[in-house]
Order: C-alpha cells, then structure tokens, then sequence
C-alpha cells in the first residue's frame, strides 16, 4: 500500500519576504508620518524626526520616500482613500433618507474617533488653502459632494424631506462630525479630561443625528379635521 505524502508547501521566496518588509516600513513610516505632519504641519515637518520616530536613518526613509512633498502627498492619499471609502453612503436615492443620513454621520464621527491624526493632517492642508493638494481635492472629493447633492435634491423633488440647502447642509455635518478631531484637545479640556472617550463619540452621534433630521423633516400636514398628519 502506497504512503501518502504530505504536501509540500512552497517555500517564500526572498523577493516576497523582500516584498513583505517594504510594505511593513512603508507602513512604519507613513504611521509616524501622519503623526508629525498632523502636528507641525507641511512647514513644520522634518524627514529627520519622522525617520526618527519610524526607527530608520534619514537615508533609509529617503529610499521609500525621496523627498518630503512626496511622503505628504502619500500621506493624503491615504487619509483620503480611507475617509472616501467610509464616506461613500449617500449616493442611494432610493433609500430612506433617515437611515442613509444616520449611517453618514455615524461613519463621520467614526473616522473622527478612529483616524484624529489623519483627519487633522487633511484639515491643516485645506486651511492652509489646500496649496499641496488642491488638485486632488477637486478631483476627488469635489465630484462625490456634488454626487451627493443630487441626491439630496432627488428626495426633496420627491417630497421625501424638507428643501433645505443641501450643499451648506453637507458643510454642516462635515463641520460638526470632523471638528471632534481636530478639536478634539479643547473639547477634553472643556470636558476636563486628557482625551475624548468612546461615550462623548456616541453622545455626539445621538445630538448631530437628531439636529440633522429636525433640519430635513417635512413638516406635518393637516386634514380636514384639523389634526396634524406626519408626511
């Protein structure tokens, strides 16, 4: 009776370790780059401190990254890669208005509570007047809001919620969900602690929800008795 053989299994080859170990410093050093643009800006930045904090030389992050433009700009295609793909909710319009809205400003603040740094390093760039990554904003982030916009405007030509301005409206949520990053410091300080907890996230949702639709809904109907009828 013949053994049976156990299968061989192929062994890695260098060039996939090799491969492997890129991805593994690239991620080291976009993780620490985050970090320092978010807090000393573009200007403010330092290759040296960001290979510092990464644990390389400034040589051996200057092989991934050549130069500093280069590095932020990754950083940002990734801070936006990430915040698009979670943004990516409102463009349904045959969806119920309420659950797109609760969903959008659920994955807002989500962002916010999970990516501060990312959210800060965007916000820096766009006060700044976007000098670095205007391009990329228009052409990326510019088509989604008017995409999104359009929606808004299908479901009040459907009577489906209020007319409301929905260009300033979307302002609004991005203001109120994104300031929980970038302001997260003065809002512990406000709430004397050393940094937001998972509570002040979930009570935020539950206010900003709330507002958000008191701002969209129809208003009630009344019938021919008198009583108010919801829409």
């Amino acid at each position: 009776m013949a053994s049976e053989k156990s299968p061989v299994l192929p062994l890695k080859s260098a060039s996939g370790r090799r491969m492997q170990n890129r991805d593994r410093l690239e991620s080291d050093i976009l993780r620490q780059a985050v970090r320092v643009f978010a807090d000393s800006g573009y200007e403010g930045a330092s290759i040296a401190t960001i290979a510092e904090r990464a644990g390389l030389s400034k040589q051996n992050l200057m092989y991934y990254f050549p130069t500093k433009q280069q590095l932020y700009q990754r950083v940002l295609d990734d801070v936006l890669d990430d915040w698009l793909a979670r943004m990516d909710l409102l463009a349904h319009p045959d969806d119920e208005p309420r659950d797109v809205l609760r969903a959008y400003i659920s994955a807002k603040l989500r962002f916010s509570r999970e990516q501060p740094w990312a959210s800060r390093v965007y916000a820096l760039e766009v006060i700044n007047g976007a000098p670095l990554y205007g391009e990329q904003i228009r052409a990326r982030v510019v088509p989604l809001l008017r995409k999104d916009i359009a929606v808004f405007e299908q479901w009040i030509d459907a009577g489906k919620i209020a007319p409301v301005n929905a260009t300033h409206l979307m302002f609004t949520i991005w203001a109120m969900t994104q300031s929980y990053a970038d302001f997260s410091a003065q809002m512990a300080l406000v709430l004397e602690r050393k940094q937001l907890l998972r509570r002040d996230f979930d009570e935020a949702e539950q206010l900003i929800t709330q507002m958000v639709l008191a701002a969209v809904a129809m208003p009630a109907t009344v019938n021919s008795t008198g009583e108010k009828k919801p829409p």
